[in-house]
């Protein structure tokens, strides 16, 4: 099954959900199309010459803001009325844009050093750039990430009449204004750096492995790959997801990619609408932290920590593979609880020969953590492995990033360049950046506030407070404070966010600043499960004919053995071990000994926890086993020796009395 096989409504559904993740975009045609088209690329090949090449800081981040504004403003409608149309409004804003970056950059050493005291004209275009990126937040995210990001900057100027412990001295609207856009600690701060050195790298080597077909031979690949029994439906989406996410790092994209070709087998092998949609969503929202690419968030965690991007894929690795290892088991209790078929998938090419033939795909999926561990920056080896990309596609001529037809001269130069993969590549990476960098550009106002008031110092402080000192309690606030803030608005927003307000009160109880941030960004991932965000699941839902809040629930219960990963964690020192000692040089140093028995007993955890949730193992689980598995998969994910103990002895009691049940099943089957 294909993507054109899904009928219109469900097309428009899904079409819904990525626009409501990636911003509804206006889609028009003609001159205009050609002209963003090319401002798109534009932007991108200033992008790849800035990580070849030096610009100055001031000078990149002011670009990126500047031409994304201006991009924003002639892509995205005011409203849904004046969809495909642009109005006399738009262009003023997007060449209201451009002045802006006029400004900043003509305004030299001068422009800088004047922000603790802006005169008139400084805090007048200051206040109009605040609110141009305001209304651009809510052209591309919506309302509430606008709400949100108001209500602190109102915090920065009310501050003084607000009662302790939340209160501070007040700031007048020309030191706010001026600390937030004439310094580089406001909206040019850590996140829109980020955005401009990797997060549009990054977008632009995933446009470049989806238009040179990478996307297509890894879902192909895994079918054929596992492919053969009624257990292997479920293990291609979770193979496929891995392959296709790690590249893209959108959960929705990956959902919808992959289950567009699997829900048709899935309900043909038994498995119910809800179930099935839930585990295409668990897939999907897995594509966020696996390595390579990770979701945005992963990039600012490397900046925020001041550590290499390699160091954050070395902390992802053991924690996306326990990820994947609950998904897994789950799978295949569900061939027992469903009673799946054994139908066998005839796939068009055997794995061995789509290898042969497309073998360079992996290549490009491994070639940035080569780089990386040959020496090179993030954001050379993003540079250089979208460059191999680019190359190797070359060798065969249906995955050629440019057409050899065009090469060679048997079609019209300008519009076979304008026509080729390479342009659409190139255009797709700015226009997939474009709602993630507003979102970084208002997550500055929000890490603005934060430093300017101390609010993080006084968040912490009262977590800690509420918690009575208590790693445990505190760790559970915390969880709770980053679902609630992901409730509302994107993994990358509510990341930025908790990280500045919520991450000190675990470092201060002792949790190593690493730990702490990955604990945040895997909460901030799994808290898109949850309505009204809950994206990938309500996609999945509308794929599989499901309902989209069962769907919710039944994704819940897929990603719930990972739920407890990242307290394995940050509740002990030596739960770190999960995160390989978060450096390359911990690595060398590390105790593997310890990392080996805590990815044990956390390998044993996810399981227990998998199985007590199903309510099935080797068979149908009674009340006793399954209260038993839940409560020893939690004993395991917490990192002590008495609770290991507890964890092992009730799993090895379950494991016999489902082993004899199973044996006795089996001899009366016989009989």
């Amino acid at each position: 099954m294909s993507q054109s096989s899904i009928d219109a409504a469900t097309q428009e559904q899904l079409d819904a959900f990525i626009k409501q993740e990636e911003g509804d975009s206006n889609n028009y045609r003609g001159w205009l199309a050609v002209f963003i088209t090319l401002v798109a690329v534009g932007l991108s090949l200033f992008h790849l010459y800035a990580a070849y090449s030096i610009v100055p800081t001031q000078e990149l981040r002011t670009i990126h803001v500047g031409l994304v504004l201006f991009l924003v403003y002639l892509s995205f409608p005011l409203t849904a009325r004046f969809k495909n149309r642009l109005m006399w409004w738009d262009i003023v804003f997007a060449l209201a844009a451009l002045y802006i970056v006029y400004y900043i950059l003509t305004g030299g050493d001068d422009f800088a050093d004047r922000n603790t005291a802006p005169n008139q004209l400084d805090v007048m275009v200051g206040v109009v750039f605040i609110l141009m990126i305001l209304e651009a937040v809510r052209r591309t995210n919506g309302m509430i990430l606008v709400i949100v990001t108001a209500c602190f900057l109102l915090y920065a100027l009310l501050g003084n009449y607000l009662p302790a412990p939340w209160t501070h001295k007040g700031y007048e609207i020309d030191r706010l204004v001026g600390y937030m856009y004439m310094t580089l600690e406001g909206i040019f701060g850590t996140a829109v750096d980020v955005s401009a050195t990797l997060i549009i790298l990054f977008t632009i080597f995933g446009a470049f492995l989806q238009f040179t077909g990478a996307g297509k031979f890894f879902i192909d690949f895994s079918f054929a790959a596992m492919g053969g029994k009624s257990s292997g439906v479920g293990r291609t989406i979770v193979l496929s997801s891995f392959l296709l996410g790690g590249p893209s790092g959108s959960g929705v994209a990956t959902t919808v990619t992959v289950g567009s070709v699997a829900a048709p087998m899935l309900e043909k092998v038994g498995y119910e609408r809800n179930a099935a949609g839930g585990l295409l969503a668990a897939g999907g929202l897995g594509a966020i932290i696996s390595p390579p690419v990770l979701g945005a968030a992963a990039f600012l965690i490397a900046d925020f920590l001041k550590i290499s991007y390699l160091d954050v894929l070395l902390m992802a690795c053991i924690p996306t593979i326990l990820f994947y290892l609950g998904l897994f088991v789950m799978v295949e209790i569900d061939v027992r609880k469903y009673g799946m078929k054994n139908i066998h998938f005839e796939s068009a090419e055997g794995a061995w020969s789509l290898t042969k033939k497309y073998w360079f795909h992996f290549f490009s999926l491994i070639s940035i953590v080569v780089f990386m561990l040959y020496g090179f920056s993030p954001v050379m080896s993003v540079f250089w492995a979208t460059v191999v990309s680019a190359a190797s596609s070359m060798l065969r001529r249906d995955t050629a990033i440019l057409s050899w037809d065009w090469l060679t001269g048997k079609e019209p130069f300008v519009s076979g360049l304008y026509r080729s993969n390479l342009t659409k590549a190139l255009a797709s990476g700015t226009t997939g950046v474009l709602a993630i960098a507003v979102t970084c550009a208002g997550a500055g106002l929000i890490v603005g506030t934060v430093t300017l008031t101390g609010l993080g110092l006084k968040f912490s402080s009262i977590v800690i407070e509420y918690a009575g000192g208590s790693l445990l309690l505190t760790t559970i606030f915390t969880a709770l404070v980053v679902w609630v803030v992901g409730l509302a608005v994107p993994v990358t927003a509510s990341y930025i966010i908790c990280a500045v307000i919520a991450a000190p009160a675990l470092i201060n109880l002792g949790v190593p600043a690493f730990a702490a941030h990955m604990f945040i960004f895997y909460y901030a991932v799994l808290s898109e499960v949850s309505p009204p965000t809950a994206l990938s699941p309500f996609a999945a839902a509308a794929i599989c004919k499901g309902d989209p809040y069962k769907t919710t629930l039944q994704t819940w219960k897929y990603v719930a053995p990972a739920i407890l990963v990242p307290f394995m964690f940050t509740l002990d020192q030596t739960g770190t071990g999960l995160l390989l000692m978060g450096s390359m040089k911990g690595l060398l140093q590390a105790d593997w000994m310890q990392i080996a028995w805590t990815s044990v007993t956390a390998v044993v955890g996810v399981i227990c926890l998998a199985g007590g949730l199903q309510g099935w193992f080797i068979e149908k689980t009674n009340v006793i086993e399954r209260a038993v598995m839940v409560v020893a998969g939690v004993a395991l994910a917490y990192p002590s020796g008495l609770t290991d103990v507890i964890g092992f002895v009730g799993f090895g009691l379950v494991l016999v009395t489902q082993w004899l049940r199973h044996q006795k099943l089996r001899q009366g089957a016989a009989a």
